[in-house]
């Protein structure tokens, strides 16, 4: 693969197919090649060779569908244009790893996470043909996120692997046929039926692993059990000796938790499990709403009463299906979360059914660890969180005084320190201070981690991009069950807005609290499908008011009014007065919605919506989110730098393109520095992408208007430290299309006065302008891009010394080489440098009083042998720049005659032949200082038209970056029979 497509060693090949790409309605038999960057086609017949090279970070859409043209095809659409493959052995196979490949180019421009393999991935039970380590890598993967979002583990949980088997139902008296999971730390059970059973034990509490004796009614049977004496019986196991041992081996590398063994496991209903506290954490130990009903009255009425029927139920529930991070969860325990949680047990049941509870077992002391660590420092999300924190709840007394202040301040603070790619996003405040109603600040902490990192993936970046993916997955889904709605909706524009806010609060802000509250329940229970099921039955129960709406504004206030009289009758707490700010019209108050009536229509009418069919939606829909989201990216850093830029609109975004592909490609293909010290969310869009020197100087040889040969890649890296004002060997699109624009639309002075500037020595060639932080450079972007915009007029240019100024004599020969007026250019440059030296030689004379004359003579002999050739074309090369008014004092010196011919010949030779300048270094470094000016430079070239039109003419690079496209061309045709045979023969 790297032969046919020109990939370097570290693209890694994951697979490849046979199939048929179509152009036009000519199917092209070949091969597919599926890297880990790269979806790429070869063919070769008749003497036809056609190469398909996709980057999966520019995919827009991966549909599979089956039409009349292309039967069981695939299509990978892009920005420019859409490729259709057919005829696979296995498509669904194949579809699978490109969704995947295409998730994996989504996080990278999300967050910049390359590809890592997986070390610790289990070995086959036998090796499999034709399936590489990466195909193997991306279907482990692939299993490992099924089985954490079935189950709700952490990240870190990979499955060892999984058999069928039966499971005794204690409460059921029945076996019940499923399937065992096993990992590295949990044994998982799930039955065939869905919600008939389903079972987590994590091998932190086991305690026996023991093979029961066999019989015909129970062959192959596995007993197992908790240090908490619940027991569970497993049978019909297939290899249930290779089964014990894996489980054995897990069992040996668990740690020993002496906390496990002297933990109160608390079975009553009036005290929830105990938590892990650092004696130095300043926080109460137990949930706000719990101190601030203390003081409240107690309510002995009839919902009383309904609420102790409900802990009631609970307690059953506990004793029969066991209670804790073991028990068993059936259709029975769905059906109590959908009665409502009694609030006692709300905090308790949250952290288990959304695998919090695990992870606060498995880190003890971690979160007082983090508030430690956190509290004190400043960033901007400790700035953003201080200025949220008065208007989570405003509405409620736990959080108008300091202790619910200061505890909310710290759950924030210290996930942003724990996540910083995450930070702090508006709606976590909210989110969270629910929480911590009912959990203590660990237990909250752990909920906002298990919300963040798993159950809402992705909603809570700066760019919110799970919540804007959800949104379009509520459209399609509205589209589909309610199609008359939708069309009215899509024309008034409501569905995106009224969405947003509902998924990223979970209502909890357009809802009054007490009802919201119970849709967190379920949510914590079912998931994200619990609000679209609500979503969908809000919409539906509005119907005719929302068809009959004429504008937008109508459509929101009804429901907006809908949303405020969700009530909850059932609640013992004292009303909260909701604050969601929208009027009422009419004099008769609206009618009052049962939230328990709400949420039991839900189930009826959209109860059919599955998790799996939600995720793959989310998967075709974050294709097209992300990839508009860049757009919208590109458009803002074009709109803020092209009033102070030359180049057009077009221009600017197609740098940009290439700028940010060069960015990402370093990210999966090595770069002196880490894809986290390169990118940098939290910065403006102008600033995040950056590159290192490495990178600017390939994307310089290819944009750049200066080709010097070889000498190329040093005028780059000197541009680069020039751009380069902070130091930290990086620069970012501002400054990248800064030196671009000096190059390509300066006028003479100032490309000369740039391509000075490049050859003068580090010290002399920059001047600090200021120096900024990461925490205030956005402050400073305005002034920074007018500094920066130019830095090629203001910055003062030093005396050009002897050795720089042949540096910048090289260059310039190299610089001409393949221009139509070479030779005549050569004249001119020689004749100039001539006339620099001469007058480099007379300022020196002035200080020296006088040169050494046997030194002059054998420079001049040298000179002569150098006259009598012209130097080769492309021979070295220079830049230079320049905008200061000329001086003509240099050209009245040379125009009296003062100097000698000596002079001349002796500079002359400085520019042609490498040992004649070696020879020239070493005779100048005993004659002390030499020097010229800008001036000088700028006067001496004004005599040569030929120069004067040169630096005068306007670069074009729109060619150049026509170029740079080529090479990473989606398509390309050739009409060759070269390296056909490797069709034949697939491999990397």
């Amino acid at each position: 693969m790297r032969k046919l497509f020109g990939m370097p060693e570290e693209e890694k090949l994951v697979n490849y197919y046979s199939c048929s790409y179509w152009k036009g309605r000519v199917p092209r038999q070949g091969w597919l090649y599926l890297s880990v960057n790269h979806l790429c086609f070869y063919s070769f017949l008749l003497g036809k060779e056609v190469t398909v090279v996709v980057q999966w970070t520019d995919v827009t859409q991966l549909e599979k569908n089956a039409t009349l043209l292309f039967p069981e095809s695939v299509c990978v659409s892009t920005r420019d244009t859409q490729h259709f493959f057919s005829m696979f052995l296995n498509i669904n196979d194949t579809f699978k790893l490109m969704e995947q490949l295409a998730n994996l180019a989504m996080r990278q421009l999300l967050d910049n996470e390359g590809f890592a393999a997986d070390h610790f991935l289990p070995k086959p039970c036998k090796t499999l043909k034709n399936v590489s380590a990466l195909k193997r890598d991306f279907d482990a993967r692939a299993k490992n996120e099924r089985y954490r979002a079935r189950f709700r583990l952490t990240h870190e949980e990979r499955l060892d692997g999984h058999t069928d088997c039966t499971l005794w139902a204690p409460f059921a008296k029945m076996h019940v046929i499923g399937q065992m999971f096993v990992s590295n730390n949990y044994i998982c059970f799930a039955s065939r039926e869905e919600d008939l059973c389903q079972l987590i034990i994590p091998l932190r509490e086991v305690s026996i692993v023991e093979k029961a004796d066999c019989s015909s009614v129970l062959p192959s049977p596995l007993s197992i059990s908790t240090k908490n004496k619940m027991n569970f019986l497993f049978a019909n196991l297939k290899d249930r000796d290779f089964l014990v041992q894996r489980i054995s081996d897990f069992l040996q590398r668990t740690p020993d938790r002496l906390w496990s063994d002297v933990k109160e496991r608390s079975i009553g209903m009036d005290s929830p499990q105990s938590q892990h506290y650092s004696p130095s954490l300043p926080t109460a130990k137990q949930g706000l709403l719990q101190i601030y009903l203390k003081d409240s009255p107690e309510d002995l009425g009839l919902k009383a009463t309904k609420e102790k029927m409900k802990e009631e139920s609970w307690k059953i529930h506990f004793f029969e299906f066991g209670r804790g991070v073991c028990m068993y969860r059936t259709s029975k325990t769905r059906e109590l979360v959908l009665n409502g949680i009694p609030e006692s047990l709300r905090g308790e049941l949250w952290l288990l059914f959304s695998g919090a509870q695990n992870e606060i077992d498995t880190h003890p002391g971690y979160y007082a660890e983090l508030v430690e660590q956190a509290m004190g420092r400043c960033t901007l999300a400790t700035e953003e969180i201080e200025r949220d924190l008065h208007r989570s709840m405003p509405e409620h007394h736990a959080f108008q005084n300091e202790m619910g202040i200061a505890a909310l301040r710290r759950v924030l603070t210290a996930y942003a320190y724990r996540n910083p790619n995450i930070g702090y996003c508006q709606a976590m405040n909210i989110v969270t201070s629910v929480l911590l109603l009912y959990c203590t600040e660990e237990q909250a902490f752990w909920l906002l981690v298990a919300l963040c990192e798993r159950m809402l993936p992705d909603y809570y970046n700066t760019r919110v991009v799970g919540a804007l993916v959800d949104q379009g997955v509520f459209e399609e889904l509205t589209k589909e069950c309610l199609p008359l709605l939708y069309e009215h909706m899509q024309e008034l524009g409501v569905i995106s807005t009224i969405s947003l806010s509902w998924f990223l609060t979970l209502f909890l802000s357009v809802m009054p609290f007490h009802s919201a509250v119970l849709l967190v329940d379920c949510f914590f229970y079912e998931g994200i499908k619990v609000i679209f099921q609500v979503s969908l039955a809000v919409l539906h129960a509005n119907m005719e008011l929302l068809l009959a709406s004429n504008d937008e504004g109508e459509a929101m206030t009804i429901l907006g009014r809908y949303l405020d009289n969700v009530v909850n009758k059932q609640t013992v707490s004292p009303p909260i007065p909701h604050l969601h700010a929208l009027l009422t019209s009419g004099d008769e108050p609206p009618p009052e919605i049962d939230v328990f009536d709400l949420i039991k229509a839900s189930y009826e009418k959209f109860g059919s919506l599955r998790a799996d069919v939600i995720e793959q939606m989310r998967f075709k829909l974050r294709l097209k989110v992300i990839q508009s989201l860049e757009d919208t990216a590109k458009r803002s850093v074009v709109r803020a730098i092209m009033t102070d830029s030359a180049f057009s609109i077009e221009e600017l975004e197609e740098l940009y393109v290439l700028f940010k592909a060069k960015h990402i490609m370093s990210c999966y293909w090595g770069s002196s520095s880490t894809a986290a010290e390169r990118h940098d969310p939290s910065l403006p869009y102008l600033e995040q992408y950056r590159i290192d020197m490495g990178q600017f100087c390939q994307l310089f040889s290819a944009l750049g208007p200066w080709n010097c040969g070889v000498h190329t890649q040093t005028l780059a890296s000197r541009l680069f430290r020039l751009l380069d004002l902070n130091k930290d060997g990086l620069i970012n699109f501002k400054e990248f299309v800064t030196g671009l624009s000096g190059m390509y639309h300066g006028d003479m002075t100032e490309k000369l006065k740039l391509l000075y500037k490049l050859h003068l020595p580090p010290g002399k060639s920059q001047v600090p302008l200021f120096v900024s932080t990461k925490d205030h450079v956005h402050v400073c972007s305005s002034l920074f891009w007018h500094i920066t915009t130019h830095i090629v007029a203001y910055l003062p240019c030093g005396p050009c010394m002897q050795e720089q100024f042949i540096e910048l004599c090289k260059t310039l020969y190299n610089m001409f080489s393949e221009d139509p007026l070479e030779q005549e250019l050569y004249h001119a440059i020689a004749t100039v440098a001539s006339l620099l030296l001469r007058i480099g030689e007379v300022g020196k004379r002035f200080t020296n009083n006088g040169i050494n004359k046997k030194q002059s003579q054998v420079c001049k002999a040298l000179a002569e042998a150098q006259l009598e050739t012209l130097p080769p074309p492309g021979a070295g090369g220079s830049d230079e720049e320049g905008k200061d008014d000329t001086s003509v004092s240099s050209y009245s010196v040379v125009s009296t005659g003062s100097l000698q011919c000596e002079d001349i010949t002796d500079d002359l030779v400085l520019i042609g032949c490498d040992k004649v300048v070696s020879d020239r270094r070493r005779v100048s470094a005993s004659e002390g200082d030499w020097s010229i000016t800008f001036e000088q430079v700028l006067a001496s070239l004004l005599t040569e038209p030929v120069l004067v039109d040169y630096f005068e003419k306007r670069g074009d690079i729109r060619g150049k970056m026509a170029s740079c496209k080529t090479q990473r061309a989606v398509e390309r045709q050739v009409s060759s029979a070269s390296d056909h045979e490797l069709a034949q023969h697939p491999a990397c």
